[in-house]
């Protein structure tokens, strides 16, 4: 499967019916679905998504197709049962039983996602407040079909979702690379193991970027469902 930016699939054929499963698979468990066309900076922000989205660590391709198909909505998010103890295990793995490799790894995994963040977290900021900018529109704007007003929310909701999503991953990744460098120490300690938890660190403190974005977590269904309406006719006077 061949691959975009960001580790995203590329489009094609496959793709879109896997989109387009999706979309049904998510309507029938009840979850926001739109038809609207994306703008550029939703379609951005599911592409930067697509890194926390998919595994870690190296496993067989079919966890990796699961974690496309659920990203694609073919399956529920709760589908993938998260366990922090399976990094570690990879890790061990694909670095083999050089410490200085596993450290260097874990390291550069945890960096990786450290850049990652703010981006998302800048492209995600925008997009809300066009979706604060949409939802005023429908509160003033005549004429809404019920049609345009559902597919409006539903894409407000599923940004929502998205960012939700990518922050619950963003802390468990956190906590497996911790996971991870605990055990490592553990079993052969050595000075690599300070810069390592530097870079952990630093994914802790980039995630906050996520947290001030004010969205409800993942876990407790708050983004899901139509959003709320209590914007004043007042607030926005232009779209512009």
């Amino acid at each position: 499967m061949e691959r975009g930016d960001f580790g995203r699939l590329k489009p094609s054929v496959w793709n879109d019916t896997v989109e387009a499963t999706g979309s049904l698979a998510a309507r029938s468990r009840g979850e926001p679905v739109s038809s609207n066309m994306l703008t550029d900076d939703e379609q951005e922000l599911r592409d930067r998504a697509w890194r926390f989205l998919v595994p870690a660590r190296s496993r067989p391709w079919l966890d990796r197709a699961i974690a496309e198909l659920v990203a694609t909505r073919v399956l529920a998010p709760d589908m993938i049962e998260p366990d922090p103890t399976a990094y570690f295990r990879g890790l061990r793995e694909t670095a083999g039983r050089s410490p200085v490799s596993s450290y260097r790894k874990l390291s550069e995994d945890a960096s990786g996602d450290r850049h990652l963040v703010p981006g998302f977290a800048r492209v995600a900021s925008r997009v809300l407040a066009a979706d604060r900018a949409r939802l005023a529109a429908l509160a003033t704007t005549p004429g809404v079909s019920v049609r345009e007003d559902g597919n409006a929310r539903a894409r407000v909701a599923e940004n929502r979702c998205l960012v939700a999503w990518v922050s619950a991953a963003a802390g468990f990744r956190a906590r497996a690379y911790r996971y991870a460098l605990d055990h490592l120490f553990i079993e052969a300690p050595g000075h690599d193991a300070v810069p390592t938890e530097r870079a952990i660190e630093g994914l802790v403190a980039s995630r906050r970027a996520l947290d001030a974005l004010g969205v409800p977590p993942l876990a407790a269904a708050a983004c899901a469902g139509e959003p709320p309406r209590a914007i004043e006719r007042s607030v926005i006077s232009r779209k512009g």
